[in-house]
């Protein structure tokens, strides 16, 4: 189902931006797309509004989860990243991974192995808070 997904996805920004319109992070964009423009980022500086325009038109994606969706074959780890142009190509430049929120879901998992509860792993996180259930 999940690359049932991903194949509409793609032949959708295809139909809209060109024929080669897959984009990888660290990966140059493939040259239908011909500018990637983040519209509005949120506090954590993760994109949350794109704009990315091709050779026929161009395409809003208005959610972070489907700007990493869109962005990706595989997973984009996240939508905190810069677009540079390196001779003659836009090159997608990642700033993190996660939702923004300053808690590391492997770190954390880590910590709860070696016995830690989940108290002491959200006040290592959070650190003045106070944790009460």
């Amino acid at each position: 189902m999940v690359s049932g997904a991903r194949d509409r996805r793609q032949a959708m920004l295809e139909s809209k931006l060109g024929d080669e319109a897959a984009i990888g992070l660290g990966h140059a964009v493939e040259p239908d797309v011909k500018s990637i423009e983040a519209l509005a980022r949120g506090p954590s500086g993760r994109i949350y509004r794109l704009k990315l325009s091709g050779e026929r038109d161009y395409l809003f994606i208005g959610k972070e989860l489907e700007i990493r969706r869109a962005l990706s074959r595989t997973h984009l780890y996240s939508s905190a990243f810069v677009v540079d142009k390196e001779l003659g190509r836009l090159v997608l430049r990642g700033a993190g991974w996660g939702h923004g929120v300053g808690l590391c879901q492997i770190g954390a998992a880590v910590m709860a192995n070696e016995g830690r509860t989940y108290k002491e792993i959200l006040q290592h996180y959070y650190r003045g808070t106070t944790v009460s259930a």
